[in-house]
């Protein structure tokens, strides 16, 4: 995750700038909203095509993990825009209890972070080690093998 959230973060900030130069960034507070509806598109839209066409990002790539359907198939484009959705189920509901008890600072930073590690603990619900969201899609992710070297003898 820290691998992807590296990677993100150029993503998250060339369509911040993206967004700020279309649309003149004269009143940040009124358009705040849609900032973060385009940024959440924006990143929908590097999942979705990664996982849709090779069924990796880069750092799934690196760490030989990919992503496919329950029956080791390609995942569809609706599988993938679900998994995308559910997956946000890491930070919302401890985002929402944040904004409901107007927590503010490092108790809030506490609270994401205790509700991250209850969204991971849904990997023991599934008897093959899966995460809700996967089940919820139909998707798995799945190790890859380590490719053979060819030796230097031959």
């Amino acid at each position: 995750m820290v691998y992807e959230a590296v990677l993100l973060f150029g993503i998250y900030f060339s369509a911040c700038f993206l967004f700020d130069v279309l649309t003149q960034n004269f009143n940040a507070a009124s358009i705040r909203n849609w900032r973060q509806l385009f940024l959440f598109v924006v990143v929908g839209i590097y999942f979705t095509y990664f996982w849709g066409r090779t069924g990796q990002t880069l750092p799934m790539q690196t760490w030989r993990i990919k992503l496919v359907s329950a029956n080791q198939q390609a995942i569809t484009f609706k599988q993938a825009c679900l998994r995308y959705c559910c997956a946000w189920m890491w930070f919302l509901p401890s985002l929402a209890f944040i904004y409901l008890f107007g927590i503010q600072h490092w108790p809030s930073i506490i609270i994401i972070f205790v509700g991250m590690i209850a969204w991971a603990c849904t990997v023991k619900l599934d008897k093959n080690g899966q995460f809700l969201h996967d089940k919820i899609a139909g998707t798995q992710l799945i190790s890859l093998p380590k490719e053979a070297r060819i030796s230097d003898t031959e």
